[in-house]
């Protein structure tokens, strides 16, 4: 009996992709778009899917009657469709935990660089203006001694709170929907309330895309003017209009994104003409370390899966029979 057929529909690096053929008949997608009617007809055999963000819709499904497992490379799980996969008793497994800490610090160098106007500066440098003498116009804020509201107080909101306290001796708020015991005297309080209070918004709730955006022109215009707003969730909870009209109009003093509404970010979007907000590409998780570490999870659950073992990160545990 030969291996399972697994499509890896990601760039992986060639160490990830020698392992996964270690085990699996490995079928390797690096640009869906470009290769996308070859890769519905692979599907119709895979027992496997490994990478991230694929919609797995009803559609799809239909296409991969084989399909035993999907491998998600990443903490989230809202491309899976889970009532569809549960019809077709297909497994969901994400990768928790592993990219915790390298997102927290991801998301901590946001927070400095907005504050301190790190990436308009160096601008300011290459750009020779730096004989024109930096003055009051070039000035950040501080980051220590002040307020950071953090909403969605999970994992890596801990670890950005836990950062924040001990590292800059900041007073963390936090809204989520339960309150939960911490070592960093946060304060819950509602999200009005935070949003009012804070120097620094951190938003970390994962997404609902049953529910309007968290953060919205009402919301925006409880903050601070001094406030500076930082999204590492996913860009849906955001209304990107209400943003660029609140940084616009000064109703806040920055923002810093590592998540848009449509990735990849449009050319014509008005955030990439705004000199205060920083703009990265979805890069919270994103060190050689972590992302071979999320693989390694990935893969193993994959591999349980194929061997009719219930992976040890399924999200969908009604398919287990």
């Amino acid at each position: 009996m030969g291996k399972p057929k697994v499509i890896a529909y990601h760039d992986l690096p060639d160490l990830a992709v020698e392992k996964l053929k270690e085990h699996v008949d490995l079928v390797h997608f690096k640009d869906l778009g470009q290769e996308y009617e070859v890769f519905l007809k692979e599907l119709q055999d895979c027992k496997g899917l490994i990478g991230m963000g694929l919609p797995i819709t009803s559609e799809l499904l239909e296409q991969a009657r084989n399909l035993q497992i999907v491998s998600n490379i990443s903490v989230g799980y809202d491309n899976f469709d889970l009532e569809e996969m549960n019809k077709h008793h297909v497994m969901g497994t994400n990768t928790p935990d592993v990219l915790t800490d390298t997102t927290a610090d991801a998301m901590m160098a946001l927070l400095l660089a907005a504050a301190r106007r790190i990436t308009e500066l160096d601008r300011f440098v290459k750009n020779k203006k730096w004989m024109e003498m930096v003055g009051m116009e070039q000035y950040g804020v501080d980051v220590h001694h002040k307020k950071l509201g953090i909403i969605g107080m999970g994992r890596i909101g801990a670890a950005v709170a836990k950062r924040a306290h001990f590292g800059f001796d900041m007073e963390i708020l936090y809204h989520n929907r339960t309150r939960r015991d911490n070592e960093f005297d946060a304060t819950y309080c509602s999200l009005d309330e935070l949003l009012t209070e804070a120097d620094y918004v951190l938003l970390m709730a994962p997404a609902n895309k049953n529910n309007p955006p968290i953060m919205g022109e009402e919301q925006f215009s409880l903050m601070k003017e001094s406030a500076i707003f930082i999204n590492g969730s996913r860009g849906e909870n955001v209304e990107e209009k209400a943003l660029i009209k609140a940084l616009k109009e000064g109703e806040i003093y920055a923002a810093a994104l590592d998540v848009f509404e449509k990735e990849p970010i449009q050319t014509d979007n008005e955030l990439l003409q705004l000199e205060n907000v920083i703009t990265v590409p979805h890069i919270g998780s994103a060190t050689f370390e972590t992302r071979m570490k999320m693989f390694e999870l990935a893969m193993m659950n994959l591999v349980q899966g194929l061997n009719d073992e219930a992976p040890v990160n399924l999200v969908n545990k009604e398919t287990v029979r």
